[in-house]
């Protein structure tokens, strides 16, 4: 193992000939020797490579005078006609390669220490930027090797020393102290493990540093994570400079617990709730917790079933105050005015708001707004999200006594590099609403836990110093620009297969605009065409323009809402954005059933349409291996492939239902099904015309608990109300809340569940994400949780709320 890696992009003549070539090869073999890994480039294109690939540098030696991307140097005199600036890919016209190769240098690191060769003695003909970006100059022949490496790896150990942030490095620095374990947890550094066979097995399964990292709270050199001292609170307030809070909060039980957590801080029992009725579940188990009394604000849908943003006209302050009035809940409220509002940001099918416009909106009737950013963490980091994200709200961008107290809960783990569960809360307090610390770490202990997992703290810590300066953008920059590259690519190969003729035409596609105007110029060009530094670029290429056909979302405004592109959504034919539904159609479920068998997994599948999403971990060849699965589908399509080839699971598990049967053949069979069901329009009207609310959610929890409810089939749950929530869609968006009326037989809810239950029984194998519902095992009958009728004589005795569950 070495102790880094140092980049020498340098001609093979530099340094004066050979006699300099020389010298320079002493220094490389300096370096071996005190472990340091050289990597060679002779020319700037190679070192250009390994800036984009080596993330383990340490140091590097540039060449001023490398040759160049058309294999020519710099000018004879080592004179260049460069301006300060640059070129995106590092190049600019008459510039030594050596250029190009700094300016990736400091898009791509922080503070990487590099040393320049150059011609001459004197520095004049150097650009001023250089000097702003090296941290010392070489001329090899004018001192010894020894003198020269020695330079080279003390600046290297001092980039390593300061790379790690605070608490990752206390951790290392613990580790390395060899300290026997007197405390918790019993393994005591995985010596336990080795006592028995089995864990011996878990022991070499996931090694020593691992186990040795699980301490105890008890280790004071590490600090606390609820006192937020010594180290852990060091990384907490690096990484609010880094997010753009004032305050940060790391929590080790995913963004879930955050949302409970911010709920159960900015809101009491029986104060009033704003909640989008596109948020996660957590944030409603938060309701159930503080006892608040929630008023649901509906965002659009479009014709695939996909939750749009709330409609700007739905946060002004008029409309909101008419859903307070209309909400027979309001009525046993403590206030009539909202104490806090909550939606989701960006949506699960990447839709982020303006997030000033939406604050401004929403400040007059709430002093709390809390934007869940669970899929939405990396946002600070990229030019095309200025302004999208909750952190962007503060005294600077939203002046003045109206300003709401902001909190961005994030799931740091899910599209930054964070171990599972690992979240943080940010905040950013305005004097309305104040949130003195002491006090909201009463919530955040409430729902901590006293036995943090120490990996889990340093890994957020590394999270949030992966994005500190330029190596953020370069990270978020390389997962927009492969979805580009992706996106392109599905649509390109259609037009390739048409221009073909020889095969039946290409059916997939992704949700985007059909074409983007480039605002230098005016120019409207189509997306397959568009130039990939557009895309990467210009954030107006992917908003939402009012009335636009391809997105299919009503009563948006100019600029309100942005479609993410690392969030990329395949539609599958049989409906387009409007809800028009074809002769023909391939369900989506059916092609994420395929690519299961092709080891892809997904992250969510709808109808007709199917979420991928781009991360840093995302590779050319990843995406290249779905393309692949995605032709040979099309192939299998066309054939009309016998399911034993296709799904040979599916028919295995359900013999009788699937023998014999093809793959066209089942996808027609199943969009047929769902065209005469109306199954996606009945999933727009349940989501729109929301079920009538009757008592809190907490109170439902009560009766829960204590054996006052009872699972009713939907044939018998007409005018019932319900006392668990009931989530049909990915990731756990409610249609039916705790303390609801399920409505009447023929309504939006059960006419919706009753859909899906069809569905169920008709393709065994397809089963829907129905949460909240419990499969009666002889009939496959729904069955969900409904609060028990009180009979009349013990109705006055029930305690209770201000509205009576009993004769709904």
């Amino acid at each position: 193992m070495t102790d880094g890696t140092v980049l020498f992009a340098v001609r093979e003549n530099s340094g004066d000939g050979g006699t300099g070539a020389e010298q320079l090869r002493r220094i490389h073999n300096e370096l071996e020797a005190a472990g340091y890994e050289v990597r060679w480039a002779s020319t700037s294109d190679d070192a250009r490579a390994v800036l984009r690939t080596e993330a383990g540098l340490a140091a590097a030696v540039v060449d001023w005078g490398l040759p160049g991307t058309d294999g020519e140097g710099g000018k004879a005199d080592g004179k260049t006609d460069a301006k300060e600036g640059g070129k995106e890919d590092g190049t600019e016209g008459g510039d030594p390669g050596g250029a190009g190769v700094l300016r990736q240098v400091g898009r791509r690191f922080r503070n990487l220490p590099v040393f320049l060769i150059t011609a001459g003695e004197d520095l004049d003909h150097l650009p001023l930027w250089v000097a702003e970006t090296v941290v010392g100059y070489i001329w090899p022949l004018e001192d010894t090797a020894p003198f020269i490496a020695g330079r080279i790896a003390r600046a290297a150990r001092g980039y390593q020393e300061d790379l790690l942030p605070p608490f990752f490095k206390a951790l290392r620095q613990f580790d390395d102290t060899h300290e026997y374990s007197w405390h918790t947890p019993a393994h005591s550094g995985g010596v336990a493990f080795l006592k028995s066979p089995v864990g011996r097995a878990f022991y070499d399964h996931f090694g020593e540093r691992l186990l040795r990292s699980d301490l105890s709270i008890s280790v004071e050199e590490l600090g606390s994570l609820f006192e937020h001292t010594g180290p852990v609170g060091a990384a907490e307030r690096n990484a609010a400079r880094i997010f753009g809070a004032d305050r940060t909060y790391f929590v080790l039980h995913g963004d879930s617990t955050c949302d409970r957590m911010v709920g159960h801080f900015s809101v009491t029992r029986d104060e009033i709730a704003l909640v989008d009725r596109n948020c996660h579940k957590s944030v409603l188990h938060g309701l159930v917790l503080s006892g608040a009394r929630p008023v649901y604000l509906v965002p659009t849908r479009n014709g695939y079933g996909l939750a749009g943003p709330l409609p700007p006209a739905e946060v002004q302050a008029q409309s909101v105050a008419s859903r307070i009035a209309r909400n027979p809940l309001t009525q046993g409220a403590v206030s009539p005015d909202a104490q806090y509002a909550v939606l989701t940001n960006s949506t699960y099918d990447g839709l982020c708001y303006d997030a000033l416009q939406v604050a401004r909106a929403l400040a007059p009737s709430t002093p709390r707004l809390h934007f869940d950013e669970a899929w939405f963490a990396y946002a600070r980091f990229h030019p095309l999200y200025a302004g999208r994200y909750g952190m962007a709200v503060g005294p600077d961008t939203f002046p003045g006594a109206e300003r709401p107290t902001v909190f961005s809960t994030q799931s740091t783990h899910k599209l930054l590099a964070a171990l599972s569960q690992s979240a943080m809360v940010h905040v950013k307090p305005a004097p309305r609403a104040p949130v003195e610390h002491e006090r909201f770490n009463e919530a955040f202990m409430m729902h901590g836990t006293t036995s943090p997992l120490y990996p889990m703290i340093a890994s957020l810590d590394v999270a949030a110093a992966m994005m500190d300066g330029p190596q953020g953008r370069w990270l978020i920059d390389e997962a927009v620009a492969e979805a580009v590259r992706f996106r392109q690519t599905v649509v390109r190969i259609g037009r390739r297969i048409a221009a073909a003729g020889d095969r039946p035409g290409w059916f997939f596609g992704v949700w985007q605009p059909e074409a983007v105007t480039d605002p230098a110029t005016g120019e409207q060009v189509s997306f397959a065409d568009a130039p990939a530094e557009l895309l990467r670029t210009e954030p107006s290429c992917w908003q939402l323009e009012p009335g636009a056909d391809w997105h299919g979302f009503p009563g948006l405004t100019e600029g309100y809402c942005l479609l993410d592109p690392v969030k990329v959504t395949l539609t599958c034919p049989g409906i387009d954005a409007s809800g028009r539904m074809s002769d023909w159609g391939i369900p989506a479920r059916v092609l994420t059933a395929y690519l299961a068998t092709r080891n892809i997994v997904v992250e969510k599948t709808d109808s007709y349409t199917t979420l991928i999403l781009f991360s840093m971990g995302i590779t050319k060849g990843k995406w290249g291996t779905l393309m692949d699965a995605l032709m040979d589908f099309k192939t299998l399509y066309d054939e009309d492939a016998p399911l034993e080839r296709v799904l040979p699971e599916l028919v295995e598990a359900h013999p009788q239902r699937y023998t014999g049967g093809t793959l066209r053949g089942l996808c027609q069979e199943m969009h047929d099904h769902l065209r005469e069901t109306d199954l996606v329009e009945l999933l727009d009207t349940a989501f729109q015309d929301l079920p009538e609310p009757v008592t809190p959610p907490q109170h439902c929890y009560q009766r829960l608990i204590r054996g006052g409810t009872e699972r009713v089939r939907l044939a018998e749950a007409a005018g019932r109300v319900a006392a668990a929530m009931v989530t049909v869609t990915p990731p756990g968006i409610p249609v039916l809340m705790p303390g609801e009326n399920t409505g009447t037989q023929d309504g939006p809810l059960l006419c919706y569940l009753k859909a899906l239950e069809s569905f169920d029984r008709r393709f065994p194998g397809f089963h829907s994400e129905a949460h909240g519902v419990t499969l009666d095992p002889d009939s496959g009958d729904y069955l969900i949780e409904c609060v028990r009728r009180i009979p009349a004589q013990q109705a006055g005795q029930t305690a209770a709320s201000s509205v009576q569950v009993n004769d709904v």
